[in-house]
């Protein structure tokens, strides 16, 4: 019995753990097996159990055990002889002392067999049941990942589902205005037919974000990539079916929330990738409260009407207007660019740094101050009185995609932020022939990676009804 092929993960660093987990078992049985067959040899002796009809160890059965336990089909205690010599306690003893106790399963350790009650390190549920490993064998795994990884010129991608690859909704939320969705899949409009799917038996209506499968086709050429959502593991499997029928690109690498570690908080401490080499995206910044150097943030993908209404979002959903996010032009058309750009950045020859010191933190901040790099912005009406500009969200933004932020107006200023064309600073915009644009032109150039035609963000002298990212038309 291989616990690689029970595992439910069969690649990269995952499948490495399940091929650890064979391996160990196997190294375990050829040590005994020296350790009998060595004279000097008095470590453990060999009980009558452990011995077939001709005296020599019986390998498999040990074997047997060890994977008959870590799957909990049988009691440990059955192990254990109440007639035990005190040598044979003292020799399990030394046994226990010498392992490292790399990892455990289902509290028994995968290298030597013991049974421990003080297990520590991380759970990797979606590896293996009860499965949990310690900080020295995650750094071990994580170390040889990365070398064979970076061999074939990959990183890591770490995907959010909700908003970000996809967007569902209860049946019972669906509006009158999107009834139309409940019909026939015949009678449904063509760009709805192979993305729109409706599953009874969750009670949920799923629609895959436009562009989504040659994305996926696109970024595993790339990356080896995750799933990760605070869903439940059940919807996080039926959404990777949607998505990955054909078991290509994730081979069951899903982490949910019953996989974190942390309440209400994503991290990469159940990723089997060095953080240095891993790539995020989602729509939530919030939830990645230690990884944000390593996140792309992503427009909010709201195609039902409950999506809005969940997220405050004051207009029709993409359903309820009958169209959708442009395949050529969308969140995930752009953002592929965005990490092929980087990728290229990473693995550029002719950088003289080693491969293996390289950040793709550096990378992404690098790639992001080369959307407003040549600048400079001054913002007004824009913040609370008395606030700290530099304080300020979209202050930060700014300075993030390259920027230079200033309070005062002078010749070298390229733009000037406002959500009223009647200010002081907005008319000298206007004399001077600066750009004047409202604050959501650095939101949308944040969220598509390139600078946004500055006409498609106008001022008026009341304040600028904001502008949805949703709307693909002032985007581009």
């Amino acid at each position: 019995m291989s616990l690689a092929e029970d595992s439910p993960v069969h690649s990269s660093s995952s499948d490495d753990f399940a091929a650890f987990l064979d391996a160990e078992l196997d190294a375990t049985s050829d040590a005994e097996l020296d350790a009998t067959s060595d004279p000097s040899s008095d470590s453990e002796e060999v009980t009558e159990e452990q011995e077939n009809d001709d005296g020599v160890l019986d390998l498999e059965g040990v074997k047997r055990r060890k994977v008959e336990l870590s799957q909990g089909t049988v009691n440990p205690q059955s192990y254990s002889s109440p007639q035990e010599e005190p040598s044979q306690n003292l020799g399990s003893s030394v046994k226990e002392d010498i392992c490292p106790h790399p990892a455990a399963i289902a509290g028994m350790c995968v290298k030597c067999g013991q049974k421990r009650d003080d297990v520590s390190g991380v759970a990797f549920g979606y590896i293996h049941k009860n499965f949990r490993v310690g900080p020295d064998e995650i750094a071990r795994v994580r170390n040889i990942d990365l070398k064979n990884l970076l061999r074939h010129k990959k990183l890591y991608l770490v995907l959010d589902l909700d908003h970000t690859l996809l967007n569902s909704a209860r049946l019972l939320d669906i509006t009158v205005e999107e009834g139309y969705l409940n019909c026939q899949m015949d009678a449904l409009p063509d760009t709805l037919k192979m993305s729109l799917f409706r599953l009874n038996w969750i009670q949920m209506m799923t629609k895959l974000r436009p562009f989504v499968h040659t994305f996926l086709k696109e970024a595993s050429n790339l990356f080896e990539m995750y799933i990760y959502t605070m869903g439940e593991r059940l919807y996080a499997l039926e959404m990777a079916k949607l998505l990955d029928p054909g078991d290509i690109y994730f081979n069951s690498k899903i982490i949910a929330q019953g996989d974190c570690t942390q309440r209400h908080q994503k991290g990469l401490d159940v990723v089997l990738g060095q953080e240095s080499a891993v790539l995020i995206l989602d729509d939530t910044e919030v939830v990645w409260g230690k990884h944000k150097e390593n996140l792309i943030l992503m427009e909010r993908y709201h195609f039902f009407a409950s999506s809005c209404k969940h997220f405050g979002v004051n207009c029709k959903s993409l359903s309820e207007l009958r169209t959708d996010e442009s395949e050529t032009d969308g969140a995930l058309s752009t953002v592929l660019k965005t990490l092929q750009r980087v990728h290229s950045l990473f693995f550029d020859e002719e950088r003289m740094d080693k491969l293996e010191d390289r950040d793709v933190r550096q990378v992404l901040k690098t790639v992001r101050k080369e959307v407003l790099m040549d600048c400079k912005v001054v913002f007004t009406r824009v913040f609370p009185t008395n606030f700290p500009a530099e304080n300020h969200q979209l202050w930060k933004m700014a300075e993030q995609m390259g920027a230079t932020c200033s309070i005062e107006v002078d010749p070298s200023v390229t733009h000037v932020i406002s959500v009223d064309e009647g200010t002081d600073k907005s008319r000298w915009a206007v004399r001077e022939k600066k750009f004047l644009v409202n604050p959501n032109w650095i939101e949308a150039s944040n969220y598509m990676w390139r600078r946004q035609p500055e006409e498609k963000f106008p001022v008026s002298l009341a304040k600028s009804k904001p502008i949805h990212l949703n709307d693909a038309s002032n985007i581009s």
